[in-house]
């Protein structure tokens, strides 16, 4: 697997279905039955998407670099 490639999960039982998420990166979220998902599980790299993760009230979003599973976002 490419390491320049990201690896985004959510977690639905954390998420409360704001909707901030597919507001910061349209096209990488989608809100399913009132929670978020990833539209892809391994996405090339975009800024947005660390933004969304940073930005997610309840930080339900994780974004790790796919090859080595490094943390990129949220930051602590």
């Amino acid at each position: 697997m490419d390491e320049e490639q990201w690896r985004v999960q959510v977690d639905r039982r954390t998420c409360i279905g704001s909707g901030l998420c597919t507001a910061i990166a349209e096209g990488h979220f989608t809100l399913d039955e009132g929670r978020s998902r990833p539209t892809a599980e391994v996405i090339a790299p975009e800024d947005a998407v660390l933004d969304a993760a940073e930005f997610c009230p309840v930080e339900a979003i994780l974004v790790r670099a796919a090859g080595t599973q490094t943390v990129l976002a949220p930051q602590p």
